[in-house]
């Protein structure tokens, strides 16, 4: 439905819009809806512009602006349909010009708009007054002698084109930037513009020095070869912790130890397994994973290592096990400790004499196989419950890798999100604007008892439910909120612009008030500060009285006096 906008139509009300602003001041964040955002001052706006004319040029610059808004326009239209669900055509419109408005950068005056989304024909003309781009180019620049209005120009192209579901093109065919009385800006379709190719080059990425970008792309492309020959991938991740994981795996690789990787369900212990099979001078033989927890008991011995024919009912042919299948390579043995003790001592044979037996066969077979074993549980515990031999686990422990839990590495968090929004968007022929920045704070406030996996079964979900060019949503991520640390009270803007605050239940004082209200005693109170200094220190006095900020003599007479330890 054609519908048109005329100067006299109500236009400043977009109270919905400033209730999206909340400023969460004790964590440093302010939010506009699912968006993080910044408050800066347009001076140092203006010495950013003038460093990156200075470095690149006007025309390199001009790109680079413009594609700045278009991003930004791409997510405002994003949240301009979620805010505006039922509202008309234009009002759902409207909303880009008004966030323009509210984030300081321009005063934007609709002056004609004819929009019709199911033809897609577009015509917009609007005034900006009181640009911010102009205000900088004015103090920093100087008047140029083209528009100026970049970052707004590409905003609007963005989010228009967004919205009508084709492409849009604005042009500044005034700018008080260089020296016309006012600013306008025009939108319709790309092909209704002459020199709509020409435009369209300035959202390509155009390097400074293409022939250096171009040495480097070489440099990067032999790189990424010679680490796939190394086998030098360890799946995705920078932290600290993880990268003390693979420098660990490098040792490893390069020798015939049998590794024991330790950790979490979830983690990466298979994708760590076969990088170090790659890594290791056995990467050009078979790689052979095997799940120990998915096999039924009663044929784990004729998976792993063969069954000759008439060995059981139901052997109708030889056939080879897992570690023939494997030698001259690495087989992973995962959940190892759900091995039957007949298989226990098998693989203990496998692993001092690099021979086999056949179920039902009584010719021993020589195989070569490095052997890398998993478990999220304890073997220790296991030994000492008698569900795991004792010399097995001394073979297999040789060289122990404990990989780090999701939660113990959240700085990898945005790069495995990242890996896992390539994937899935591939996988569904979709392309959504990624997380929104609240999702992404819920995801690095969430503990992730699934570890990776349940990180690549979030994002799944998130893919799934989020239509194209849109942010995914706390919402699409998961069904219920799921628990995470304390977030602090918000604040909001009212609509005259005012900070108000939005907790009604706020105790004055902080806890100090609340213990005092609910009666609680300072017997109790110091009671309970120990028992959880002592429980973090694993009952070591010691330690204890460090994190209390006490001396042990003095910790251990108030530990002796409340009865905590009788005897320290």
């Amino acid at each position: 439905m054609a519908v048109s906008y005329k100067p006299q139509l109500n236009y400043a009300d977009f109270r919905d819009l400033t209730d999206q602003i909340q400023f969460q001041s004790t964590e440093g964040k302010i939010w506009f809806g699912e968006q993080r955002m910044l408050l800066m001052n347009l001076t140092s706006l203006a010495a950013f512009r003038r460093e990156i004319v200075n470095s690149m040029g006007i025309e390199r610059a001009k790109g680079f602006f413009l594609r700045l808004g278009y991003l930004s326009g791409i997510r405002d239209a994003d949240l301009a349909r979620k805010l505006r669900p039922h509202c008309s055509e234009l009002d759902i419109f409207l909303a880009g010009p008004q966030l323009h408005s509210l984030k300081g950068m321009v005063k934007v005056v609709p002056l004609e708009i004819d929009l019709d989304q199911e033809t897609g024909e577009f015509y917009g003309q609007l005034e900006w007054i009181d640009s911010f781009e102009v205000e900088i180019c004015q103090t920093e620049l100087g008047q140029l002698d083209q528009p100026v209005c970049w970052s707004l120009l590409g905003y609007a192209c963005a989010y228009t084109s967004s919205f009508m579901g084709r492409e849009i093109i604005f042009r500044e065919v005034s700018c008080r930037g260089c020296g016309d009385e006012k600013c306008i800006i025009e939108g319709r379709p790309a092909e209704q513009w002459e020199d709509a190719d020409e435009f369209a080059k300035y959202f390509r990425a155009d390097p400074i020095i293409e022939e250096l970008y171009d040495l480097q792309a070489q440099v990067s492309s032999l790189r990424s070869s010679l680490e796939k020959q190394q086998g030098q991938y360890y799946g995705i991740g920078q932290s600290a912790s993880y990268n003390k994981v693979c420098k660990m795996m490098d040792k490893a690789a390069q020798g015939k130890v049998s590794v024991l990787l330790l950790g979490e369900t979830g983690v990466g212990k298979e994708v760590i397994a076969k990088s170090v099979h790659l890594r290791s001078e056995r990467a050009d033989g078979p790689f052979v994973a095997v799940n120990c927890a998915a096999i039924p008991p009663d044929l784990i011995e004729a998976e792993l290592f063969g069954v000759e024919k008439g060995a059981y009912t139901g052997a109708n042919q030889s056939r080879e096990g897992r570690f023939e299948r494997a030698n001259g390579g690495t087989i992973f043995l995962d959940e190892v400790v759900e091995l039957t003790p007949r298989a226990q001592a098998t693989l203990l044979r496998v692993l001092q004499e690099q021979e086999l037996e056949r179920v039902g066969d009584t010719r021993t077979r020589k195989v070569d196989v490095r052997v890398i074993a998993a478990t999220n549980e304890s073997l220790e515990q296991a030994v000492e419950a008698g569900r795991f031999r004792s010399d097995l686990f001394y073979r297999l422990n040789v060289f122990p890798v404990k990989i780090p839990a999701l939660r113990d590495r959240l700085e990898d968090l945005p790069l495995l999100v990242e890996h896992f929004l390539n994937k899935f968007h591939s996988e569904y022929d979709k392309r959504t604007l990624g997380l929104s920045d609240k999702a992404l704070a819920l995801c690095l406030n969430y503990r992730w008892p699934g570890n990776i996996r349940e990180l690549e079964n979030v994002i799944e979900r998130g893919v799934i439910l989020t239509d194209n060019n849109e942010c995914i949503s706390e919402e699409a991520l998961f069904v219920a909120p799921p628990n995470t640390n304390d977030t602090p009270p918000s604040d909001c803007v009212d609509s005259g612009g005012k900070v108000i605050g939005t907790s009604t239940d706020k105790v004055e004082g902080g806890w100090s008030d609340q213990i005092l209200s609910k009666g609680v005693s300072l017997e109790e109170v110091e009671a309970t500060l120990m028992r959880e200094a002592m429980d973090q220190a694993n009952q070591n006095v010691s330690k204890a009285a460090r994190l209390l900020g006490l001396t042990r003599p003095a910790l251990a007479y108030r530990l002796k006096k409340s009865g905590i330890l009788a005897d320290t």
